[in-house]
């Protein structure tokens, strides 16, 4: 698409789309004439503008003489006319310093999510890593008060997880530590999506054959991962925010944009197709594949350790956001959250 326009049409897009990210107001011949310095008329203007129209490029709202860009017009701006700056030295310690390296994944995603969404004053998203990434090292059951027992998972040799569960019957410290060691002698080393199944299927259907022991640990076990199986894999923070775009404030788009985010399926699928890719990825409008999200871009990276990554995090927000702050934005945080997970992973040692 690029070699069909020229050199000064893609000023002019360049400058039409810097405008309108910065004001949210359609561009006129004049104000394009004054911003992109050149030494054009407002006749020639238009009638490049009308080029870039038929190409698809910008489009005429019906109130207005001036135009905005399309989807196609950022896209085209995104990987041919935008020059991203590296965060600077300072930028990127201060965003370091505000999220908790000593905390699980969970607590870094938390504070990730709500810091690119500070930041940014959009929706901040980070994926979990997918069950079937975690594997359990160890389980452990310490007793509670009354008929209540805590378990404790290592995950993935650099995560604990801690879950209360609730028995039929009190069980004594050496029945739970028996528990605990059968577990261990079945499970440890294997991903907790396999450790579900089993615990589904092949066991719950050889539990005639078992001995008391064997049927307790599966009973615990049961609770510990049923409860596993309901949690968070999306964190998402400043949802709210995009009422603040125009575009984006419309009463319906905006129930549907909720729902979206509340059911997370959509947004789920939309971040999985980054985990194999490298580096940041934009979907712009109709490139997510999702009509609830025709008005929005979102801006998402990879973390990971060894080469191998865990999840992926990024932004949500209208299609007219400032491309140029929030890519390298995006790019730094995944980075950061990357050493970070690995520095905890080498802690444990």
């Amino acid at each position: 698409m690029t070699q069909a326009i020229s050199e000064r049409a893609q000023r002019l897009l360049k400058t039409l789309v810097e405008s309108y990210i910065r004001d949210g107001a359609p561009v006129g011949s004049k104000k394009l004439a004054r911003e992109s310095g050149l030494d054009l008329s407002p006749a020639t203007i238009r009638n490049v503008m009308a080029d870039l129209e038929e190409m698809g490029l910008v489009t005429s709202p019906h109130t207005s003489a001036g135009r905005i860009p399309t989807p196609q017009g950022y896209r085209l701006f995104v990987d041919t006319l935008l020059t991203v700056k590296p965060l600077a030295h300072e930028e990127i310690h201060r965003l370091k310093s505000q999220f908790d390296s000593e905390g699980t994944i969970h607590d870094v995603a938390n504070a990730v999510s709500g810091m690119l969404a500070e930041i940014t004053r959009m929706a901040g998203v980070v994926m979990l890593p997918p069950k079937e990434r975690l594997s359990l090292r160890h389980i452990e059951f310490l007793p509670l008060s009354g008929d209540r027992v805590l378990a404790i998972l290592v995950i993935n040799e650099q995560e604990v997880e801690n879950t209360i569960i609730h028995t039929p019957r009190p069980f004594s410290p050496a029945e739970l530590q028996q528990a605990a060691n059968y577990l261990n002698s079945l499970f440890a080393g294997q991903n907790l999506a396999m450790v579900r199944r089993q615990l589904v299927t092949e066991l719950r259907t050889t539990r005639e054959q078992m001995d008391r022991l064997m049927q307790n640990a599966i009973a615990l076990a049961e609770q510990v991962f049923e409860k596993d199986d309901t949690g968070e894999e999306l964190v998402l923070s400043g949802q709210t925010r995009l009422m603040e775009f125009e575009e984006l404030s419309d009463v319906e788009k905006l129930r549907e944009l909720f729902e979206a985010f509340s059911e997370k399926r959509q947004v789920l699928h939309l971040l999985d197709q980054c985990l194999h890719s490298q580096g940041v990825q934009i979907f712009i409008g109709e490139e997510s594949g999702y009509g609830v999200l025709n008005d929005c871009s979102v801006v998402s990276a990879p973390y990971q350790i060894d080469g191998k990554v865990l999840g992926v995090l990024g932004i949500i927000g209208p299609t007219r956001m400032n491309y140029e702050r929030v890519i390298p934005l995006v790019d730094v945080t995944a980075k950061l959250v990357s050493a970070v997970l690995k520095q905890n992973q080498a802690s444990q040692y």
